[in-house]
């Protein structure tokens, strides 16, 4: 598959599709370690962009007034 701007969501299937294809276990040698080739860049794609996201989410906690207030998340709290 050629290199292109995918979303999460396109990548994923495409992966989805590739396990399926590689569970079968009927695809000749060269073209099952095509598959597992692009599965792993996707994986890497994949977890990249679910990195990226995971740095936008803010985590609401009561300010001294009680209204919400904006804190990155700690790294802690997101494992």
């Amino acid at each position: 598959m050629a290199e292109k701007k995918l979303t999460f969501e396109q990548a994923t299937a495409r992966l989805e599709e590739i396990v399926r294809r590689l569970e079968q276990g009927d695809a000749p040698l060269e073209e099952s370690m095509a598959l597992f080739e692009e599965g792993t860049a996707l994986m890497k794609k994949c977890t990249a962009m679910l990195d990226k996201a995971e740095q936008k989410v803010r985590k609401l906690t009561a300010g001294p007034d009680g209204a919400p207030v904006e804190q990155p998340m700690d790294k802690e709290e997101s494992v």
